[in-house]
This record gives C-alpha cells, sequence and structure tokens, in this order.
C-alpha cells in the first residue's frame, strides 16, 4: 500500500476506485480503514474514518478524577472513533483513586502511570502552579510525545488531537502547545464561581485590586455571574491569603488561554451564571453536567447496616449529615450538633468523623472515631435510640439516592450539590472551606434550593481557637426549615432534579453541549491533519 504524504483532495467521491466497495453512502468505517488510501485521498472518506485520542490529566483526588472520568465516558459515548488515555500523576498516591481505576471496564479508555518527579513538589499552595509544572511537566510532556510518535509511525492509530485538563493544571496548557494541540480545561465547580475567579483576575490585572484587601471586611460586590450582590465575607480563604493569592491569579490567567472550558453544571440550573460567561468573554464554555459517579454498588454493600437501617424509616423523614471528606468538627461543635439533632425530633443519620491530629499537617483527612460516644454528650445515644443513627464514612450517593432520605444538612462541595439536586433531596447549608460559602450563597439566595444554617461559616485559614461555634438553636432551625413538607424549595428542589436529568438524555442541554463539543475536537484535527 503506498502511502502518500500530501493528500489529494476531491469534491466528490461516490465509489472507492482501490477496492471497489459500492458507493460513498453504503461506505462504513470498517471497510474504509482498510482502504487508508481511499481515505487519505477524498476529505470525506476522511472524516469518517479519522481516529482521535484525547489526553486527560486530572488531579489524583476522588472528587477531581472520577468526575473527570465520568465525562470521558460520556465522550466515548458519542463518538466511535475516539479514544482517551488518562495520565496518572504520582503527587501523593490515594487508594481509593488506584481502586477506582482498577473497577474501572470502559473500552477505549486507558490509563497511563507516570513515574514519579525526581524533585519533590513544593506543598504551599503559593507556588503549587510552577512546582508542578517543573516537577511533572517533562513526565507528561515524554508521555504526551511518546503517544504522538507512536501515531506518525503506525497506521490508522489516533492522533493526538488535544488535552483535557483539571481546573487546577492550566500550567499544562504551555505543553499543549508546545506540542501543537489544543487544551481544554475541565472545570469541576460551578460556572457562578467561574464567574467569580475570572472577575477576580480582572479586578487584579485591569485594575490593580487585590482581592485579599478586603479580608477582614464586610464589602459587597457586584459580580456578573450572581444576580445579586456578593459580600466579600464569602469569598475563599484561599483567595484572601496573601501568600496562596498568587497561584490563584497563576491558575486563572490559564483559564484564559485554553481551548475551552468544560463546566459540570447544566444550563438549566445556572443559566445566568453561563450566559454572563458567554457575554464577558470570548472563551468558549460548555456546560456538560451533572457529571456524577452513581455507580456505588460496592461502596452501598459494604455499609449494607447503614442501607438496612435506611430501609426501616418512612419515606423522606431522614436528614442525612455529611460534610465531604474534608469535614470535621471539634468536640464542642459536635454537642450543638447533636443537641440540634435531638431538639429537632427529626430521624437522623449522621457521618460524624473525626478532626486529623495536628501533627498530620494541614491537608490531612478527617478519621472515623472508633468510639463517637466519646465526643457525644453524655446518654445521647441512648435517648435518640431508634430515631438516629451515628456512622463514620458514608455512602453518600447511596443515601442520597435512598427514599427515606428527606434532607441534606450538608458542606456545599459542588458534587455533593449536584447529587443532591439529582435525586431531589433540599440542603441546608453549612460550607466549610474552599469555593463552599458561594456555593452556599447561590444555592440559597439565588436559586432558593436550599436553606441557611451558616452561610460565611469556615474552618480554613483559621487557627482552632477563632473557629466559630454555631449553636444548636440555629442548627435545629436550619434542620426543621430543611425538613418542612411541602416547602417551596423542596418544590423548587423536585422540579430542577427532573431537569438535572433530562440534561443528559438525547437532545438534552448538556448532552447537545457534548455533542457539540466532540464535533469540534473531530473538526478541528481533520483540520490540522488533512492537508489539500
Amino acid at each position: 500500500m503506498i502511502v502518500q504524504t500530501k493528500f489529494h483532495a476531491f469534491k466528490t467521491c461516490t465509489t472507492c476506485t482501490i477496492c471497489h466497495h459500492s458507493t460513498l453512502s453504503g461506505l462504513n468505517s470498517s471497510i474504509l480503514s482498510s482502504c487508508f488510501i481511499v481515505s487519505v485521498a477524498c476529505p470525506v472518506l476522511y472524516q469518517m474514518v479519522m481516529k482521535a485520542e484525547l489526553v486527560f490529566i486530572p488531579m489524583p483526588r476522588m472528587g477531581h478524577f472520577v468526575s473527570m472520568v465520568q465525562l470521558a465516558k460520556l465522550l466515548l459515548d458519542l463518538h466511535p472513533n475516539l479514544s482517551i488515555t488518562v495520565f496518572m500523576m504520582k503527587l501523593k498516591p490515594d487508594a481509593k483513586v488506584a481502586a477506582y481505576v482498577h473497577s474501572l471496564t470502559a473500552t477505549r479508555m486507558k490509563f497511563i502511570d507516570l513515574p514519579p518527579p525526581e524533585t519533590h513538589e513544593d506543598e504551599s499552595l503559593s507556588n503549587f502552579a510552577t512546582t508542578l509544572l517543573q516537577t511533572h511537566g517533562p513526565l507528561v510532556k515524554q508521555a504526551a510525545t511518546n503517544i504522538v510518535q507512536y501515531s506518525t509511525s503506525v497506521l490508522d492509530s489516533p492522533r493526538l488531537a488535544g488535552f483535557v485538563l483539571d481546573m487546577f493544571l492550566t500550567p499544562f496548557i504551555e505543553l499543549g502547545n508546545e506540542l501543537g494541540v489544543p487544551s481544554y480545561v475541565f472545570y469541576t465547580s460551578g460556572a457562578a464561581f467561574l464567574g467569580f475567579q475570572l472577575y477576580v483576575l480582572d479586578l487584579h490585572d485591569e485594575q490593580n485590586i487585590n482581592i485579599f484587601e478586603f479580608k477582614d471586611s464586610d464589602t459587597d460586590f457586584t459580580i456578573p455571574s450572581y444576580l445579586n450582590p456578593v459580600s466579600s465575607k464569602l469569598f475563599p480563604t484561599v483567595m484572601l491569603e496573601p501568600e496562596s493569592f498568587p497561584m490563584v491569579i497563576t491558575l486563572t490567567r490559564g483559564l484564559r488561554k485554553a481551548k475551552g472550558i468544560m463546566i459540570n453544571t447544566f444550563w438549566e440550573l445556572e443559566s445566568h451564571a453561563i450566559s454572563s460567561l458567554s457575554d464577558a468573554s470570548a472563551l468558549p464554555v460548555y456546560p456538560v453536567g451533572p457529571i456524577l459517579n452513581l455507580e456505588s454498588e460496592t461502596e452501598v454493600h459494604q455499609s449494607s447496616d447503614i442501607m438496612k437501617w435506611l430501609d426501616e424509616q418512612p419515606p423522606s423523614s431522614v436528614v442525612f449529615l455529611c460534610f465531604g471528606s474534608g469535614g470535621s468538627f471539634n468536640g464542642d461543635q459536635v454537642k450543638e450538633i447533636a443537641f440540634a439533632l435531638e431538639q429537632s425530633g427529626h430521624r437522623f443519620l449522621w457521618s460524624l468523623r473525626q478532626p486529623p491530629h495536628p501533627s498530620k499537617g494541614p491537608r490531612a483527612s478527617p478519621t472515623d472515631y472508633d468510639d463517637a460516644s466519646e465526643v457525644l454528650p453524655e446518654g445521647f445515644l441512648d435517648r435518640t435510640h431508634g430515631i438516629g443513627k451515628i456512622i463514620g464514612w458514608a455512602p453518600q450517593v447511596a443515601i442520597l439516592g435512598h427514599p427515606a432520605t428527606g434532607g441534606f444538612v450538608s458542606h456545599c462541595g459542588w458534587n455533593s450539590t449536584l447529587e443532591s439536586i439529582w435525586f431531589g433531596v433540599p440542603i441546608a447549608a453549612w460550607p466549610v472551606y474552599a469555593e463552599q460559602q458561594l456555593n452556599a450563597f447561590e444555592l440559597v439566595r439565588e436559586l432558593g434550593l436550599a436553606v441557611e444554617i451558616k452561610m460565611d461559616y469556615r474552618k480554613d485559614g483559621m487557627d482552632s481557637g477563632e473557629i466559630e461555634i454555631v449553636s444548636a438553636k440555629t442548627i435545629e432551625k436550619g434542620i426543621r426549615s430543611v425538613m418542612e413538607e411541602g416547602s417551596d424549595v423542596r418544590k423548587r428542589v423536585k422540579e430542577m432534579s427532573e431537569k438535572s436529568r433530562k440534561a443528559l438524555m438525547n437532545d438534552g442541554s448538556s448532552h447537545s453541549t457534548l455533542r457539540g463539543l466532540v464535533d469540534d475536537v473531530m473538526n478541528n484535527m481533520f483540520t490540522k491533519n488533512y492537508q489539500v
């Protein structure tokens, strides 16, 4: 077979002159792939058989990693000639991530373990972006180069079509530019917060205003991605610290260099924020959510006692308390929560985790208590026997999807928010760290999909002695409100739940966006590789 270095374009092609297989309308990709000379000689046929490969580079942390893999699955379902390779970086190995990868059976998706870097990355937030590029950049570049070299040496192999990067890995856009491929970013938070991040960048670059100057104030800001003024009391701690603020600016500048940003949201949920992004920036944004991992059969099996307990409860009668993988409280706050639950009279399922010991460092995760009674009020377990259950780690998706769950006291992490909406469970908002305060603001004030417990509460960046104790009375009020039958919030959440599911169905808003994105990727590949 002759391999041509310069393709010849024809305006029409009705028959295959090499193998004489029928007409163009009757040809299929399996026949065409065996006739490579035809596919490269005719632009129409070339597009039919062209194979593209995307390289996904996620953060190796469950919340971000699982969302990106679920996104990859959706993309693969939309085009038979698309394949995906996931680069696994060795930051701090996560056993849950490794187990999740081992459980996957998706075809046309493979995982490549990158070797450990020769130098250790600086764990400080202020140097995160630069050190990550220095330590892992050469490893990512070599692995991507290997893919390019293989595709050019092996006939009919996929061509590298671009990178899909986690929102914290925008420095790797430079590597994509070096290899001549576009880079897309998968943004695991919501569209409103993306708008806030770009707004902070514009304040810094265009008006020379540093947002951390407002750390101890209660200044209202008019931000295009929000309908209501936003108080600086709700800004993420990482943006209010002079040491970490430069890292935020660096990563946000990287967002503007991307070919496009895929956002884990859907039009019906954040139409105002998405519109504001489209109006204010030439950067394409793709609302592709809700991207969720609903495959929790293993978790349910391992937590059968939890599910059995829920099976015994009346429908929508249980309030579920869970504060994410990093959520935990000191003993004084735990007692206030316990008093609130007892006074509310509602059935409850409480994921109670033990704060990490200070010697473990600021990024250590909570653990389960050996004996939770040691931190609870005396006699609490006896008094609430039969109506409440204390657990450690929680299979959150399975619990939110159970008919007995009627309310969710949540930290308002974005994944948890989308899961709650998916299952139609209203939230009582109690943010803890990161962007959760702004998520809570959006849910309560902007969308009316949650009630408030304490919107401006925060733990990160605070000394243990400075952390506010939310009173049992405040918590009880939030629990009673979120569990109210027939409330407007509950009705709106149920309606949004239906919209979230329709968004990913055929011709739904996010499904259509994903299809358009895949078409863009394939068309860009065609433009780059087909020469007239």
